[in-house]
């Protein structure tokens, strides 16, 4: 198998060609009539060129226009990944208020059942000194037992 040649190694060969043709028809033939034989091969050379130019322009609009979606489908996921961080960040913030919120709550409840043990001190105290029953009380945080009906 022959290796590959590039375009512009073909025509820097066809270059080097058509000098070395010029030179020989120049000592041949005298100068006007050489540039007369050369002259369209040298501009099929220069056709040449600009066919190759041309082909690699279009080689280079295929590829932009074949990629393009490649390249737009990045940008959506790079712009998920951004927006996943922030709603984890966000989700971060909101955790964070909730565990505060709920400390907040938990040492309000301790305050109120704290001011209702004092309140109660001075009932019992009264109770006690007058010689009432004391009053039947759940312990703090059961729910209370349902009255039974009379009959």
């Amino acid at each position: 198998m022959r290796p590959e040649i590039s375009p512009r190694d073909v025509t820097r060969e066809l270059q080097a060609t058509l000098r070395s043709l010029s030179r020989a028809v120049t000592s041949v033939a005298g100068g006007d009539t050489a540039r007369e034989l050369v002259a369209p091969l040298r501009r099929q050379t220069e056709l040449f060129q600009e066919m190759i130019d041309a082909e690699r322009r279009l080689q280079r609009e295929v590829a932009g226009r074949v990629l393009a979606p490649l390249d737009a489908v990045f940008d959506l996921l790079e712009e998920s990944g951004k927006t996943f961080r922030a709603q984890a960040e966000a989700l971060e913030q909101a955790s964070a208020a909730l565990a505060q919120t709920a400390k907040l709550m938990q040492t309000q409840a301790e305050i109120y059942e704290g001011t209702i043990g004092a309140l109660r001190e001075p009932t019992a105290l009264a109770r006690r000194v007058a010689g009432a029953k004391p009053k039947q009380r759940n312990a703090p945080g059961k729910p209370k037992k349902p009255a039974k009906k009379r009959s």
